[in-house]
């Protein structure tokens, strides 16, 4: 049975290195090698892209969100899922692109400053410490957790694909996805996964406890 889906948008939020890339991007390729159309809106290539010019004001982190949410909107209107990661630190900018997109899935990525900085190769957070970089999230620029999430998923430890598999099992429980009954790797549910993990999913549980988050959720 060919996997069947509908147009949703799944917005990634969280602080910087807080694993949104890695998760958005282990989701797409799920949801792909399963069949499903998909586009990835990564917040770090949009900046290059259509929010090209935008500072880090709010006024300009709330019109970065808008354009993400209105092209978000268009893939979604067209049957397809969209799978944005964006830090999007305002509530009311994002409570904005769920009203405008509808069908809308908010996965809340949560780690620690502290963790999120020593996951930094860049050293963007050092320098934020440091004082050199203005409006900085999560260090000089506030960030306004999601109060409540559809999925809250504590990338401090964890396996990425479970995590991953997280996301999945909550398209599949509100209908966006109905997915093949195959092995692992690609989209499919694993024969014999228990109602109390779907109704994690659902409720917006935290993530499967494991082991440390690996290097590749270092955006």
């Amino acid at each position: 049975m060919p996997t069947t889906y509908r147009g949703v948008t799944v917005w990634f939020t969280g602080l910087p290195r807080s694993g949104k890339t890695t998760l958005s991007s282990l989701v797409t390729e799920k949801l792909r090698a399963a069949g499903v159309g998909v586009e990835l809106l990564d917040g770090d290539a949009i900046r290059k892209t259509f929010s090209v010019g935008l500072g880090y004001s709010k006024a300009d982190r709330d019109e970065n969100v808008r354009r993400i949410a209105e092209h978000a909107d268009t893939v979604t209107r067209s049957g397809a899922v969209c799978v944005v990661a964006a830090i999007s630190p305002y509530a009311a900018a994002r409570a904005a692109a769920r009203e405008l997109i509808g069908d809308f899935v908010e996965v809340y990525c949560t780690a620690p400053v502290d963790v999120c900085a020593a996951r930094d190769t860049t050293r963007l957070y050092e320098r934020a410490f440091a004082g050199e970089i203005e409006h900085f999230t999560g260090v000089s620029d506030p960030y306004e957790p999601p109060e409540h999430p559809d999925l809250r998923l504590d990338t401090t430890f964890g396996d990425p694909v479970a995590l991953a598999d997280e996301v999945l099992d909550l398209l599949e429980t509100r209908g966006y996805v109905q997915r093949r009954m195959t092995t692992s790797g690609g989209c499919g549910s694993p024969a014999g996964t228990s109602d109390t993990e779907t109704s994690r999913a659902r409720h917006g549980g935290t993530g499967r406890s494991g082991p440390p988050l690996d290097n590749t959720l270092r955006q």
